[in-house]
């Protein structure tokens, strides 16, 4: 018979961390009993060592009140006068006499013999150069304190003076209840106070946490103020603060990513209209030279579309772009002059006079390399599409301003006036039908805007200064020179 093997049981939970209450809790309560006991210690000891000095002190002036009493040995006839305790029974009585103590005591001669006392109590060991010592001594069964005196006479002899060690016992019991008794109380006070002070401290921490918990995903607005700036603790508020910025970032990022969906949305629907129009055009007839039209007019859509989209997704990361930027020095030079070299096989094509102004000189700006890529494809793309006069003319100009390097876009194309100027810089906006070359969607301008602010510099568009009709439209864009940057010779261009 075989026998089925159990089957294993849950897996064991994750034990969770304690929350912050507890373990703040923990920590101070426990450091509290530490200090507490380290407390109790050093009483003990302390009141130990005073106590044992007060009792030594008072047994050795017993001692030396027996030493005073003590009479003969003359050295000149010592056997006619030997040492003897000049002590009544009654005095006798009164020296041993104690409420809670046995006292003990004796007198030995020089030579060690037994004069007085209790003969079984032996006197103790006195260094050198000392009258007294202290030591402890065991007899019958209970501790006793020993006090040795030594006097040097003449007479010498030496007293021994003993006694039980119940009542400093007793009193250093005493002294460690009540004292600890005292410090446990405050211990009590002291921690009831600390947790009261961590709750308080920790409450808008909790706050905090249940409005998070909460808020629905959608609600992206910053918390309520009461949460933040009347937080007990700068903690708190930092952490609100955090979170508020946070919040934002988040809603402008779903903001942006929510408009270029409908940008795209609506911008495609034209061009997809037109090619699913063309095609169904296209497949009614049987004429190749009608299929060759509308599969060239589907490819001009495509290419329209995959531009908007392009764009798009460039004012995306521009919207997107002011939450996390570098800026570097750049040399605008060498990247104008790349860029250049690009566009110069269109603009043969289009038959446009594509020039070059100031790049043989040296010009770092802070920026971003693909931010000024797009400020400069967007604008020699406008220029292309929008600016051609007759004979069209493009010309792509580097000069310096105070603290800015300013790279200018000239055409010679219709131009615009001062208010179109400031609504092309907006989303969607085109000019009048007179001046619209493509099928653009209006958002060249506001792509090369928004990247000009996410540098620190500015976007101006005026009538261009080196026409004779005041026709053509330039473009200037001002971007910060680069700290620590050497000043451009004086060979290279300044603005008039």
């Amino acid at each position: 018979m075989t026998l089925a093997s159990p089957e294993p049981g849950p897996a064991p939970l994750h034990q969770q961390p304690p929350d912050l209450r507890q373990r703040i809790g923990r920590r101070v309560l426990l450091s509290l009993v530490l200090i507490w006991g380290l407390g109790s210690t050093v009483v003990l000891g302390v009141g130990n060592h005073f106590v044992a000095e007060a009792f030594d002190r008072a047994l050795l002036d017993d001692a030396h009140a027996v030493a005073a009493h003590v009479r003969g040995g003359q050295p000149t006839d010592p056997a006619r006068d030997p040492l003897r305790l000049d002590l009544t029974p009654r005095e006798v009585g009164l020296l041993r006499f104690d409420q809670s103590e046995t006292v003990w005591f004796a007198v030995y001669a020089p030579d060690g013999s037994f004069i007085a006392g209790d003969p079984h109590l032996a006197p103790g060991v006195v260094a050198a150069g000392s009258s007294h010592a202290f030591s402890q001594l065991s007899q019958d069964g209970r501790e006793l304190r020993r006090a040795t005196l030594q006097i040097a006479g003449p007479p010498s002899f030496t007293v021994v003076m003993a006694q039980t060690t119940a009542e400093r016992t007793q009193l250093l019991r005493r002294l460690l209840v009540y004292s600890g008794l005292a410090q446990l109380w405050l211990l009590v006070v002291l921690g009831s106070w600390l947790l009261r002070g961590i709750e308080r401290d920790l409450h808008p921490l909790g706050a905090l946490q249940d409005a998070m918990d909460q808020r629905d995903a959608a609600d992206l607005q910053p918390l309520p103020p009461a949460l933040t700036q009347q937080a007990s603790t700068s903690d708190v508020q930092r952490l609100g603060v955090a979170l508020d910025g946070l919040l934002a970032r988040v809603q402008q990022s779903l903001h942006a990513q929510r408009e270029f969906a409908g940008n795209v949305a609506h911008e495609l629907r034209t061009p997809l209209a037109g090619i699913r129009a063309q095609a169904a055009h296209a497949l009614a007839h049987n004429d190749p030279a009608v299929w060759r039209s509308e599969i060239e007019g589907i490819a001009q859509a495509e290419q329209r579309a995959s531009r908007t989209v392009d764009q798009l997704l460039a004012l995306a990361r521009a919207a997107e772009g002011g939450i996390a930027l570098t800026l570097q020095p750049l040399a605008l030079h060498t990247l104008v002059r790349d860029v250049l070299l690009r566009y110069l096989p269109r603009a043969d094509v289009l038959g446009v006079d594509l020039g070059a102004e100031g790049l043989d000189h040296a010009l770092v700006v802070r920026g971003n390399t693909a931010l000024v890529e797009g400020i400069l494809n967007n604008l020699l793309d406008n220029a292309l599409r929008y600016g051609r006069g007759t004979p069209p003319r493009i010309t792509v100009a580097l000069h310096t301003e105070p603290g800015f390097g300013v790279l200018r876009v000239t055409d010679n194309g219709p131009g615009v006036d001062a208010t179109l100027a400031q609504q092309l810089q907006q989303r969607w906006a085109q000019g009048d039908q007179g001046q619209r070359l493509g099928q653009g969607a209006g958002l060249g301008l506001a792509i090369v805007a928004r990247y000009v602010q996410l540098m620190e510099g500015r976007l101006e568009l005026a009538a261009a200064s080196d026409t004779t009709d005041g026709s053509g439209l330039a473009a200037s864009v001002w971007l910060p020179l680069a700290p620590n940057t050497p000043a451009p010779s004086g060979t290279l261009p300044t603005s008039p």
